[in-house]
């Protein structure tokens, strides 16, 4: 693995999965495999589950990671090619990302959506721009559009519970959009859809209210409905999400609370596991007595966090260096 920034660049899913679920089991078994190498972590927005799940991978893994805060301790930097700097930016990412090359061995970077312009958002022009410029191998910890260590660690928790309930054979799996008090990005949604079509070993359903479809090139292969009671119904997982409107966008159309997942709205389902990345608003998206329930498996998917980036982590160190 060169970068890991959406599911295409990985060549063998099962086998990530396999490795992930290998180190929750041994975390140390590789941990001279970085040794004397550093690990880079930039954020350009806030992060506490991918900040502190990346920093205990890569020292598990013998790496040194080394965190920088580039939205509160750094300047603004401009992306744009052929840009004509006289305005708030202060640096060129063409000088900035090739500096960051000689300091590190691997780049891992977060940014955000404006939610402003669908077409800037979209082009992934900051990953794109840290990809071509490094040098080095880079791993999203979240970009505009996507979260591709969210739902490799998504995809550990589904296998890991289906190992561990054998009456699953191909489950029935549901992403349901939920309220929220603000707009949200699209990118969890989107890539969760991405990395559950690749897989390909799931009844795939996303259900939300009119007007909220996601890009159909990260949705192409679920069965879509408006109907959430319909959707839910023989599900074995599901997934809790909130999404701003992708073709008007960035918008909040509804904030309807009768789509809160409950436990009254499960008991058609499957004794379904109910999965959220995480921070989740209570009462809001999914009821006390769902997120503290018997088939709540939230608090298991975070600490999967931890395995599906070292899994990422040791896969690029033994194939680059």
């Amino acid at each position: 693995m060169k970068n890991f920034i959406s599911i295409d660049d990985v060549a063998d899913l099962d086998k990530l999965i396999n490795k992930a679920l290998y180190y929750k089991k041994n975390p140390l078994a590789d941990k001279n495999l970085g040794e004397g190498k550093r690990i880079g972590l930039l954020f350009l927005n806030p992060s506490l589950r991918t900040r502190l799940s990346t920093q205990v991978a890569a020292r598990q893994l013998g790496l040194e990671p080394i965190i920088f805060n580039v939205d509160k301790e750094g300047w603004a930097l401009e992306f744009e090619e052929e840009a004509i700097m006289s305005g708030n930016t202060v640096e060129h990412i063409k000088d900035a990302a090739p500096v960051l090359g000689k300091y590190f061995d691997i780049l891992c970077i977060r940014t955000f959506p404006s939610l402003k312009n669908k077409e800037d958002d979209y082009s992934e022009l900051y990953i794109r721009q840290f990809v071509k410029y490094a040098g080095i191998p880079v791993v999203s910890m979240e970009s505009a559009t996507l979260h591709p260590l969210q739902s490799l660690t998504d995809i550990i928790t589904i296998t890991e519970s289906m190992t561990s309930d054998l009456s699953i054979k191909r489950p029935r799996i549901v992403l349901t959009w939920a309220p929220h008090v603000k707009p949200l990005p699209q990118c969890v949604a989107n890539s969760f859809s991405q990395w559950i079509n690749a897989w390909g070993k799931a009844d795939f359903v996303i259900t939300h209210p009119e007007d909220y479809e996601l890009d159909p090139a990260f949705t192409k292969g679920a069965r879509i409905t408006h109907d959430q009671d319909e959707a839910l119904k023989n599900a074995d997982f599901v997934y809790v999400k909130n999404w701003s409107t992708y073709k008007d966008y960035g918008k909040i159309y509804t904030n309807d609370p009768e789509w809160m997942l409950t436990d009254e709205k499960l008991r058609v389902s499957n004794k379904a596991k109910v999965m959220h990345c995480l921070p989740v608003r209570r009462n809001v998206e999914l009821s006390d007595e769902v997120l503290d329930g018997p088939y709540s498996i939230v608090t298991m998917q975070a600490g999967n966090r931890v395995w599906a980036a070292q899994a990422v982590l040791s896969d690029i160190l033994q194939s680059q260096f």
